[in-house]
């Protein structure tokens, strides 16, 4: 009987091992499924806030492999500005879902804006400044960096609707793009590529940039058109901080062209008005409100930043011109 009576109470024993055991493993997968929520519900604004970096210091200047002694500085400032997106910022436009950052907008926008003017220089640089001639021979670096900068900068590294195999992603061809444009600055350094600093070649440059910044405030102007007072409006801000990208890549680019082209600006008496309208593109990028408003444009009580944004991007367009104006004389 004492036998049956001890194996008995063992029995309780180890059933009430059991039951602690069921017990932590229920609270063990309570605490862990606690985590798991607690995880999803921060990982998307913790990490957007963490990647989220809309970089518009005026003051930027490339280092490193970016800048090459006897080169272009402006094709310098290329490089800078494509290796600070790409590689230091991260960029994010072509982010998938499960990204944090696949959920900002002014970022991306801001980044596409930058590469934009970078791209619509780059053709520049192929046609007028990097040839001795019209019927001349296209540098072949500059030429690949103009079409590279082209490309698509939502592309991620697999798009089914291109290809079930893996695509070449839109920061790969950025690379490869800045990888040209520092062959192109070494061999111009070198005195085997051109890079010819006459009027004309300026004046072309600068008519293409301001036509450039013609279509954004047709853009602007459109938009505020037809959706102006809307209550919600989701696509003013991805308009502002695209523009406001372009307004800050041109600033940094035309910043550096007056450092290539500092004899004839000195020369033609341009150098008040290039620091002027360097100043009216710095007010574009100086515009930083918490929240993108498009209200009506004669409203008593909200302001319209597209408008105001609207406003000094056409007064630096004028400006372009008048220096556009002083070189054909």
């Amino acid at each position: 009987m004492s036998e049956i009576g001890s194996n008995g109470k063992e029995t309780k024993r180890i059933g009430r091992r059991a039951e602690i055991v069921r017990e932590s493993a229920k609270r063990s997968w309570k605490v862990f499924a606690f985590l798991i929520l607690l995880f999803l519900i921060l990982y998307y604004p913790v990490g957007m806030l963490m990647i989220h970096n809309i970089e518009d210091d005026t003051d930027f200047v490339p280092t490193g492999t970016n800048v090459v002694a006897g080169g272009s500085h402006a094709v310098d400032m290329m490089a800078g500005l494509i290796d600070r997106e790409i590689n230091v910022n991260r960029w994010t436009a072509n982010d998938p879902f499960f990204m944090p950052s696949s959920l900002l907008d002014n970022m991306p926008n801001y980044q596409q804006g930058i590469i934009s003017a970078l791209a619509r220089f780059g053709f520049e640089l192929t046609d007028q400044i990097g040839r001795t001639r019209g019927s001349s021979q296209t540098d072949p670096d500059l030429q690949e960096a103009a079409g590279l900068l082209q490309y698509s900068g939502t592309k991620w590294a697999w798009d089914p609707t291109i290809s079930l195999l893996p695509t070449a992603a839109s920061e790969e061809q950025y690379e490869k793009a800045r990888s040209s444009l520092i062959s192109y600055n070494k061999r111009l350094a070198a005195g085997k590529a051109v890079f010819e600093k006459r009027a004309d070649n300026l004046l072309a440059t600068l008519d293409r940039i301001a036509l450039d910044m013609g279509s954004s405030t047709a853009t602007i102007d459109q938009h505020v058109d037809e959706n102006s007072g809307d209550i919600i409006d989701f696509q003013a801000d991805n308009i502002f901080y695209g523009v406001k990208g372009q307004a800050y890549g041109y600033y940094l680019l035309l910043k550096a062209l007056s450092q290539d082209y500092e004899s004839l600006i000195k020369e033609r008496g341009l150098t008040n008005a290039w620091s002027q309208m360097l100043a009216s593109l710095k007010s574009v990028i100086d515009l930083n409100p918490f929240i993108i408003v498009n209200a009506a444009p004669d409203s008593q009580f909200l302001p319209n930043h597209l408008t105001a944004q609207g406003f000094y991007i056409l007064r630096a367009r004028t400006q372009l011109q008048e220096i556009s104006n002083i070189l054909l004389k």
